[in-house]
């Protein structure tokens, strides 16, 4: 079969048919393509490491956008060729992997139950899970959800992925391990992980949570043995309370969160799709220069950069904190309270006040984008603005934002009754005070380093070190 012309039905017929015999499909007389070579090789090695260090040397293998039952069963087969599944006398599949499918966009969020139900309808599956002790791996992405959705409905959407996959593996009798990409940053996920972890709904903290811990924040929690014994001591505290803790959004204030939801993705998608976004974004932040460092695994886009869904999540993340912006921790909110308010009046308000109160959720939501916004500065902001050529287009996209930036202040001051941005937390309000004054300096030398780059490209050498040291 020409694989990649078949529909979903049809992959899996084949991937079945395929995972069910011991024969394999390579063979060592056929001359492959350089990309098959090289993943088999990949793969190959793994078995290999495994062989000479044991299984637990390399326990899982993660799919990447993950959308349907044939990407699961398709890494599967990659698993049978390279050794890493057998069969049985029987036939039955015996696995040393963990296969973990990665839900990341919206779209595969809100499908991640259905693919898994689908997966588990499979008996072939099911025998591979039972050589895994019936445990079943799923991994969440924040960063991709959040440039997809924005900051709001990515959240919820993560929370109600988490609550569908709660449901499906109790039908299936399959343990749920929850696989969390949080990343350092709001945007990506990140803010205090005892609050994260206490905010997930009941029954997906089974006592045990797996999170990862990113490039960028791996020295400030790990580098002290004191610090790194403390922040690990969280972790496993907050795992036991939200074991023992059955915290659920019930469906009235879940549709509170849907209205929310549809109201903050329609901002956030109406900005970034509107004309000329991309061209404001590639000159109003240092993404280019970001793509030229030396730093991180993969580069800044998938391909060319023609609208935010080629651009990787990290690099767009960092560009907006690098032009002080911050978007992908608040934008969005606003907009949505405001629609809110005016659809449901000052009993909308108290609603809105009620469930910060009582909604391990949203407080966490509120709380993450609190310390997004006091980190934010639209007057810097305003400077990274000036390099974009289109001074018009320029202007039209920072007034939204500036628009956006201030109805999102009045909503999170109208929800939690404060009065100034981080009342309630006292030793980052300080920690900020010391380091914003050494930041600013950076942010407008970094503006002018980006003037000088762009003037003459040709001639980037020095200048390009020093944007790279800001």
């Amino acid at each position: 079969e020409e694989y990649g012309a078949l529909d979903e039905a049809a992959r899996v017929r084949v991937l079945s048919r395929e995972l069910a015999t011991p024969r394999l499909l390579y063979s060592p007389y056929v001359q492959y393509s350089a990309e098959t070579a090289k993943e088999l090789a990949i793969f190959r090695e793994a078995a290999k490491i495994q062989e000479q260090f044991g299984v637990d040397a390399i326990r899982q293998s993660i799919i990447s956008n993950c959308a349907s039952v044939s990407d699961v069963l398709a890494l599967a087969l990659i698993g049978k060729e390279t050794g890493l599944i057998r069969l049985d006398e029987a036939g039955r599949p015996v696995s040393r992997l963990n296969l973990v499918p990665l839900f990341e966009t919206i779209a595969d969020l809100q499908g991640a139950a259905g693919v898994m139900d689908a997966l588990f309808a499979q008996p072939w599956y099911r025998e591979l899970l039972r050589s895994r002790g019936d445990v079943q791996e799923v991994m969440l992405g924040y960063s991709d959800s959040n440039k997809d959705g924005g900051y709001f409905t990515s959240q919820w959407e993560l929370y109600q992925a988490e609550q569908r996959l709660v449901a499906s593996f109790a039908a299936a009798g399959v343990k749920l391990q929850l696989f969390h990409g949080r990343g350092g940053s709001v945007g990506r996920g990140g803010g205090p992980s005892f609050e994260a972890i206490m905010a997930q709904p009941a029954g997906s903290v089974a006592g045990r949570i797996r999170i990862t811990e990113q490039g960028e924040v791996i020295s400030s929690k790990f580098a002290d043995p004191d610090i790194g014994a403390g922040h690990l001591e969280a972790l496993v505290a907050a795992t036991l309370e939200a074991t023992l803790t059955e915290h659920q959004v019930d469906a009235a204030d879940g549709a509170v969160f849907d209205e929310l939801s549809r109201d903050a993705f329609a901002a956030y998608r109406a900005l970034v799709e509107s004309d000329g976004f991309m061209d404001y974004f590639l000159a109003a932040t240092p993404i280019n220069e970001i793509a030229k460092l030396n730093i991180g695994s993969r580069p800044a886009s998938r391909k060319s950069l023609a609208s935010i869904k080629d651009l990787r999540a990290i690099p767009w993340v960092f560009s907006w904190s690098q032009s002080r912006v911050m978007l992908p921790g608040w934008y969005g909110v606003g907009s949505a309270v405001a629609a809110y308010l005016a659809r449901h009046g000052e009993a909308g308000l108290e609603r809105l006040q009620r469930l910060y109160r009582a909604s391990p959720f949203f407080q966490v939501v509120l709380s993450n984008m609190e310390q997004v916004l006091a980190k934010a500065d639209l007057t810097i902001a305003r400077r990274y603005a000036s390099l974009v050529a289109d001074g018009a287009l320029a202007e039209a996209l920072l007034a939204r934002i500036e628009d956006e930036w201030q109805k999102t202040q009045n909503a999170f001051y109208a929800i939690t009754g404060q009065g100034k941005l981080l009342e309630a937390n006292a030793a980052l309000a300080r920690s900020l005070e010391t380091r914003l004054p050494y930041l600013n300096a950076l942010n407008l030398l970094q503006v002018e380093l980006l003037r000088r780059l762009r003037a003459a490209p040709d001639d980037a050498g020095e200048v390009l070190t020093a944007t790279h040291l800001t």
